[in-house]
């Protein structure tokens, strides 16, 4: 409309409301015929993707939760046994309330997480409505569990059966002065107990899951997406790995165990072969995604602090000789990790085919090939 025009409210709520009901109706037909409410896996003609979401909330507020649940629109169900514990439908107002990715008022977010399974009907699967089986979400055990019991002395490949004592094995030095840009040796990025310890434990859990997952596996292929199939460590390898057998999985873990050693022995963990490179990669993630607060009132809370902690940033960029290893989870490197391809070549990856992963690099020492497992 030109500058000046007037238009009547009444026509401009009619005008818009009669192309929201034409839209609307539109839309619906569409859905319709594109996704029957009815149909099976086998009618849908695209992909169907199962998204399983887990959620738990702490409710340090009822009252809050209850009020902002009303105000969304939510009543509560009448109580239907005296003995409930329940009385006031708290489980339903943060059901009704937890349907958004908002944050809840009056209650925290304690775990969020979330997986996902394309759905496939030559491997038996069908959508939940048409389901003969109950669907059933793994979402494998819990990892600061898995933490906490590796603190115990059967879990941690320490001799001692006890953590190593971080604090003398990585002394650091005050930083010589607050500029960024100092190249003093003292303001240079430094290795502290803090993170060698998150580092540590991460390493020991990733070794200790991947010989249980391998004892539990066996031989047998690795198939992430289905229901009996959530092998840990070995889903989260490059697809290349899943046919591994027993042997090359007992090595693996036996890699992160080499490398909590060099922690142990107060030297920084130095892969020497491609599997020791990804395990570190994974224990660099893991522990970057840990919460600091959880593991304040510890051992780990005494360990000295430092300006350097939980950069693993730095970890990243100072632990590794190159990532060319994580290019296999790219798909459009497919086939890179064949020596004799022109891109392995041309980028002189090298050999990242699964039955090489524990060849040593040559720039390195290689570990002792008659060390033996901890398991």
């Amino acid at each position: 409309m030109t500058p000046g025009s007037f238009l009547k409210w009444e026509q401009l709520a009619d005008d818009v409301d009669d192309d929201a009901e034409e839209d609307s109706d539109t839309d619906a037909a569409q859905r319709a015929v594109r996704t029957p409410n009815d149909a099976r896996l086998a009618d849908l003609t695209g992909p169907v993707i199962r998204v399983e979401v887990l959620r738990e909330f702490h409710v340090h507020d009822p009252q809050a939760v209850l009020k902002a649940a009303r105000g969304a629109g939510w009543e509560p169900l009448p109580s239907q046994h005296p003995e409930s514990d329940d009385p006031q439908d708290i489980v339903g107002a943060v059901m009704w309330l937890g349907e958004s990715d908002g944050e809840i008022e009056g209650a925290d977010t304690v775990t969020d997480t979330s997986q996902c399974l394309r759905l496939r009907t030559e491997k038996g699967h069908e959508v939940a409505d048409w389901s003969k089986e109950a669907v059933v979400a793994n979402f494998g055990v819990g990892c600061r569990h898995s933490a906490v019991v590796l603190q115990g002395e059967q879990a941690k490949p320490s001799a001692k059966g006890k953590s190593p004592d971080f604090a003398a094995l990585f002394a650091t030095e005050a930083p010589h002065c607050d500029d960024p840009e100092c190249e003093d040796e003292r303001c240079q990025w430094q290795l502290t107990p803090r993170t060698a310890d998150f580092l540590y434990t991460e390493l020991c859990v990733l070794a200790d899951q991947a010989y249980d997952d391998g004892e539990e596996l066996g031989d047998r292929t690795v198939v992430p997406d289905e229901r009996d199939g959530h092998w840990g460590v070995f889903s989260y390898l490059p697809k290349l790995t899943f046919t591994a057998d027993l042997q090359w999985r007992r090595r693996f873990a036996r890699a992160a165990d080499d490398l909590a050693g060099d922690l142990e022995r107060g030297h920084w963990p130095e892969p020497t072969c491609t599997a020791e490179e990804l395990a570190l990669h994974l224990a660099v993630r893991d522990a970057a995604d840990r919460e600091v607060e959880d593991d304040a009132a510890g051992d780990h809370g005494r360990l000295p602090s430092h300006r350097d902690d939980y950069d693993f940033g730095m970890c990243s960029e100072m632990f590794f000789q190159d990532t060319d290893v994580l290019m296999l989870y790219n798909t459009r490197f497919d086939g890179i990790e064949e020596p004799d391809g022109e891109t392995n070549q041309h980028m002189g990856i090298g050999d990242l085919r699964a039955a090489a992963w524990f060849e040593p690099f040559l720039n390195v020492d290689a570990r002792d090939p008659h060390r033996g497992f901890r398991r």
